[in-house]
């Protein structure tokens, strides 16, 4: 799954990188090192101006609030259980498919954290006569340095308890859609701890090479099929993983000491 990551570019950064037309300064958001379910981050997608003359798909960076809430449902508490859709069933299920065929966009992150799971924490519970260890957080993130493009789904949803010109009458949310991990060799692996990303996590965000962009982007009519094929897996090898301080479990820590390379893990932890 993916239920943190860290985005840090500037939106003048972002708009060169991904060839944005529009988007607003009012939108701006701060560099975030601990992004976390119902904050806002930023997603390029392609699709009208609102109140323009030109009807013709504008791509656009926008700020959207992470976790979905379907165009029908009644209420959004269910948005922060929406923050993952799965490669493997997202153009079948209810609350994405829709998302998928007319509205994909993408999110870009400096990467993302996840916590060792499954047999290691069993094994120092086992140790720790029971007592429950701190999971060990890892950083994930290309290893050349290069933006994460993490292929999401948006959605827009009325509140109709409000009136049309109320500021939060729309809501605007998204979702990243997560695939296997990768079992290759990471292309930079911690001297101690994981060799591949699967060691750390059964899932990942899927992330969508440049060559992708366009094609996921494009909010034409396309065939399921299509789609589908642009969700195939990158290759194995682009990702490093190294393990960061715990600091970042707590979500109200924040900063670019979060990404700090420990030399190896915590004490607390093992592999």
């Amino acid at each position: 799954m993916c239920g943190r990551f860290a985005a840090s570019r500037k939106p003048e950064d972002l708009t060169g990188l991904f060839g944005v037309e529009k988007w607003e300064p009012t939108e701006t958001l701060e560099p975030d090192w601990n992004v976390a379910p119902t904050k806002k981050v930023y997603a390029v997608l392609e699709g009208p101006v609102k109140d323009a003359d030109d009807p013709r798909p504008v791509r656009q960076l926008r700020s959207l609030r992470w976790g979905l809430v379907p165009s029908w449902a009644k209420t959004p508490e269910g948005a922060a259980r929406l923050i993952n859709a799965r490669a493997e069933t997202v153009h079948e299920k209810p609350s994405f498919r829709r998302a998928f065929a007319r509205h994909r966009c993408i999110l870009p992150a400096d990467g993302y954290y996840e916590w060792v799971t499954g047999a290691q924490e069993r094994q120092l519970e086992e140790e720790k006569g029971k007592k429950r260890a701190r999971k060990q957080p890892y950083f994930v993130t290309p290893a050349d340095g290069s933006v994460f493009a993490m292929a999401g789904l948006y959605e827009f949803w009325r509140d109709a308890t409000l009136p049309d010109d109320h500021e939060n009458a729309w809501w605007a949310t998204c979702s990243v859609i997560t695939t296997e991990a990768e079992t290759t060799p990471l292309a930079v692996a911690p001297a101690e701890g994981p060799g591949a990303l699967a060691d750390i996590h059964p899932r990942m965000p899927l992330m969508l090479t440049p060559d992708r962009w366009d094609a996921w982007l494009d909010p034409a009519p396309t065939g399921v099929d299509e789609l589908r094929a642009l969700l195939e897996p990158p290759p194995g090898g682009l990702m490093r993983a190294y393990p960061v301080a715990t600091a970042v479990s707590n979500v109200r820590n924040n900063g670019p000491e979060l990404l700090e390379e420990l030399a190896a893990p915590e004490e607390s932890t093992l592999f």
